[in-house]
């Protein structure tokens, strides 16, 4: 009988490396339609694709007999497959001409136990955007019954997967990372919720694409509280809306339409103030509903003068911060356990994987 080798490989883009605005482009218009071309590649027998608002993530597997078709573990062959991923990824995805110019400083590209650290630290909620957060592992539990449904998953990504989420599910029950976990977000729209009552027949703004206000987006979705949302850039604010919700629209006409929302919340990396008294003077002046304004900003970029004009609430970051931190230095402190645990686990999921 001949002996079966292969490669796992995880090529990836993140938040870590790009902002959330720009990562959109990077993202699949049509999951499954990608991983079938994945898995059409030359060399590659197995694919799954993990997709969230924070990262694009595959997972690949080269499988060759070493006494048929060794050159796909040449590092030639290599080089071969991870082009054809990055054409690939071209074609499945709206890629500007220079973000095809620098996908080799935005790609990461790990291969075997590196793939296994890293899938097991995402499934524990040590590489989320909020430390400890539930939302990635569900999405890997997705992904994988999504492959396994469409057939582009086969018995080496399935016993990965299935391996991680077991391991990561017994982590997390018993480091407790997972409890009571708050984002930024959570702590920002309870706060609006406690000063001025909120729910779907509030006008909501949400000013800002960074990762703040990716965490205001989605806790707006989770309590199906609809939003438009703005940047400097018109396009900053598409992007955003195609992978995290909201309406978008351009900064200039929030500024003419400033007065049309009772809650505007501001989440954005200006190292300016963005509104201003004189910016919003006219259009405010007259407005005989109340707003209430949360600027989450760091360094703030809402200028307090605004709040001599009518009916206007301002609040800012340091009204949430201190909840948010504590929950937090909570999770921080739960982490070396974690990495602990995964450290001996890790070594034990490479021995059982070879032994496939």
């Amino acid at each position: 009988m001949s002996e079966i080798k292969f490669d796992v490989l995880n090529a990836r883009v993140t938040f870590k490396n790009i902002p959330l605005h720009a990562l959109a482009r990077f993202a699949f218009k049509d999951v499954n339609a990608a991983c079938e071309s994945f898995k059409s590649i030359s060399g590659v027998d197995e694919c799954i694709i993990i997709q969230t608002a924070s990262r694009v993530e595959i997972f690949t597997v080269s499988n060759v007999e070493t006494e048929d078709s060794p050159d796909a573990r040449r590092a030639e062959g290599k080089g071969l497959i991870l082009n054809k991923i990055k054409e690939t990824w071209e074609k499945h995805s709206t890629l500007e001409p220079n973000d095809v110019d620098h996908f080799d400083q935005t790609l990461e590209v790990y291969k075997d136990d590196d793939v296994y650290l890293h899938l097991l630290r995402l499934a524990c909620g040590l590489d989320s955007v909020i430390v400890g957060s539930t939302e990635i592992f569900d999405e890997i539990k997705n992904s994988l019954a999504n492959a396994k449904q469409a057939g582009f998953s086969g018995k080496i990504l399935n016993k990965l997967f299935e391996s991680v989420i077991r391991l990561a599910t017994s982590i997390r029950n018993t480091t407790e990372i997972s409890k009571d976990v708050l984002s930024l977000g959570d702590v920002a729209i309870r706060l609006v919720d406690e000063k001025t009552g909120l729910d779907a027949k509030k006008k909501v703004l949400l000013i800002g694409t960074g990762e703040s206000a990716a965490m205001v987006a989605k806790t707006l979705n989770k309590k199906q509280i609809p939003f438009e949302v703005t940047s400097r850039t018109i396009e900053r604010a598409t992007n955003f809306s195609e992978i995290l919700g909201g309406k978008h629209i351009a900064f200039e006409d929030v500024l003419a339409g400033f007065d049309k929302f009772d809650i505007i919340i501001v989440a954005t990396t200006a190292d300016y103030f963005l509104i201003t008294y004189d910016r919003i003077k006219l259009v405010m002046e007259e407005k005989k509903k109340g707003t209430l304004i949360l600027d989450i900003s760091d360094p703030r970029t809402v200028d307090e003068g605004i709040t001599a004009l009518p009916g206007i609430k301002l609040l800012f970051r340091d009204q949430v911060a201190e909840i948010y931190e504590e929950n937090v230095k909570t999770r921080s402190g739960i982490v070396p356990a974690v990495e602990k645990i995964i450290s001996k686990e890790v070594p034990v999921l490479s021995i059982s994987m070879k032994r496939i």
